[in-house]
């Protein structure tokens, strides 16, 4: 069943990029770059994903170091 969802949002994925060709001009850290539209939204949607997963990440371990100290 996960292999069919993940080809199903592969594909709407794909489908979204292909639609959004349009050049859009990034800049970031004083760089700038021409990418297709839907290529950087994906870009900043991966970016995201991986602050909010860093923050998660740090929070977990956070409420462990401090769920074994009120173990003791």
């Amino acid at each position: 069943m996960a292999v069919v969802a993940s080809i199903v949002v592969m594909a709407l994925l794909l489908i979204f990029i292909l639609q959004n060709l349009t050049d859009a001009t990034v800049h970031f850290l004083g760089m700038a770059s021409t990418l297709p539209l839907g290529v950087a939204m994906l870009f900043a949607a991966i970016g995201g994903a991986v602050v909010v997963a860093l923050v998660g990440a740090a929070r977990i371990l956070q409420l462990r170091r401090e769920a074994k100290r009120s173990h003791r």
